[in-house]
């Protein structure tokens, strides 16, 4: 069968298409974040950087008005959205995914526990008794996007189930530290604000239950929940979960129907006589509208709308965030900066207590029979991502601006973070570089 001829704009667009859906792109522009936020930071323009994120922004009509620097609307507002896909893929992963049943999600749950507790504890123990004991769920998260990212540059060699489980890792990783800031770093509570969201987000389930499946309706309601979890005192970014695991993820016709009817649909197309211009006629457009409203009866609204904000959580709101939250002051006291009990804390947290918390959960998991390795998979391979799981980048960093109000120990965390994922990083990928093979087969 014979590709469609390209436009000169595709032939444009299609290289960065391809760029975009590469798997470690996105880890790629958040580095480039990064690197980009602490250059400037530094730069004779690092006033600028500060004043920038400092500046308010206005939302709303007449005496109910949100007024918020930049940096809150991006950590409160975007970073909803960047919450409400991970809700999205934690809710396609329970139904469908690497944790649908007990046998899958046995390893990379018990090892994301191990990675959660381990590191949290460590923490705890370098800073008890102190005004910063309270971040101990800082070095709790990993960052899937820079950890995918350095697993897919590690080599092709690695077999696809080790990807997976990582995958399925992060994503296990990600739900215990939204029920971390649930329970843990939400303030005081008005319960007058939650108890309206929580009747927005009740008219989201029973409109999941009618059968409701317009986007625009999600998003709207959606909206409202934001706002009541903003005035409530409790993290509007969990509304962005709660809201995602209303969004219908059931089709309206199976599979074989639509098989069935697209392949009438597409014999009826070709019956038609053509016409000689580069309209199509009034049945073939007919028949065209008729696909349209077909495939979207077969398409889910959560993997529609995941698959939709995707690219934009990926490569507009983490970059952001991370330029937002990178800026830290590199001067001629930057290693007597790092040695102080919050900076020590994360850094143990996410390279050993990792480290640690995986490779020892798993290997009780494995020796005891419970669980098994991934197919393919050693335990070079698992120390390896055992490793890559100490980057904790994205989700540390927004934690650590829940866990502190005292702004020196948020600097001191964003070092300790930076450092750790740097180490746990260069680390893991040297790790999972050295399973390649190391003969080479001979071709008969």
């Amino acid at each position: 069968m014979n590709s469609l001829p390209k436009s000169p704009i595709e032939k444009i667009i299609a290289p960065v298409s391809r760029f975009v859906h590469l798997e470690y792109t996105s880890g790629i522009v958040l580095l480039i974040s990064v690197v980009l936020a602490i250059i400037w930071a530094n730069s004779a323009f690092g006033e600028s950087y500060h004043h920038l994120w400092d500046t308010h922004f206005m939302v709303g009509m007449g005496k109910h008005l949100l007024d918020k620097p930049l940096h809150i609307w991006i950590n409160d507002g975007l970073m909803a959205l960047f919450f409400f896909v991970i809700g999205l893929e934690l809710k396609r992963e329970f139904m469908e995914g690497e944790l649908s049943t007990f046998s899958k999600a046995l390893l990379p749950m018990t090892a994301a526990l191990g990675g959660m507790l381990v590191p949290a504890g460590i923490y705890f123990f370098i800073n008890r008794g102190t005004s910063a004991d309270h971040g101990w769920g800082i070095p709790m998260a990993t960052d899937i996007a820079f950890a995918l990212a350095l697993l897919s540059m590690a080599g092709k060699h690695i077999p696809g189930s080790i990807k997976v489980f990582l995958s399925a890792l992060a994503v296990a990783d990600d739900l215990g530290a939204v029920l971390v800031i649930a329970f843990f770093y939400t303030g005081q509570v008005n319960f007058v604000a939650l108890g309206i969201a929580g009747i927005f987000l009740l008219v989201l389930i029973i409109g999941n239950t009618m059968g409701i499946r317009s986007s625009a309706f999600y998003l709207i309601i959606g909206i409202a929940v934001w706002i009541g979890f903003l005035l409530s005192g409790v993290h509007a970014t969990l509304a962005g979960v709660l809201v995602a695991f209303t969004i219908p993820a059931r089709t309206r016709i199976d599979e074989q129907v639509y098989s069935n009817n697209l392949r009438k649909l597409t014999d009826d197309f070709d019956r038609e006589i053509p016409s000689n211009s580069t309209l199509t006629t009034p049945d073939q457009h007919r028949t065209i509208q008729q696909v349209k409203h077909l495939s979207l009866a077969a398409e889910t609204p959560l993997q529609k709308i995941e698959h939709a904000l995707h690219p934009y959580v990926a490569f507009l709101i983490m970059p952001l965030f991370a330029l937002a939250n990178s800026g830290i002051i590199i001067g001629a006291d930057f290693f007597s900066a790092i040695l102080n009990p919050v900076s020590i804390g994360v850094t143990a947290g996410l390279v050993l207590g990792k480290f640690t918390g995986i490779l020892l959960f798993c290997f009780v998991m494995v020796k005891l029979g419970i669980a098994k390795l991934p197919e393919g998979g050693t335990w070079k391979h698992m120390i390896g991502v055992a490793l890559l799981a100490g980057i904790g980048f994205t989700m540390s960093l927004f934690i650590s601006g829940l866990a502190f109000s005292n702004p020196q120990y948020v600097e001191q965390a964003k070092y300790g973070i930076l450092i750790a994922s740097v180490l746990a990083g260069i680390l893991g990928t040297l790790v999972l570089r050295g399973t390649a093979p190391n003969h080479i087969e001979l071709k008969k």
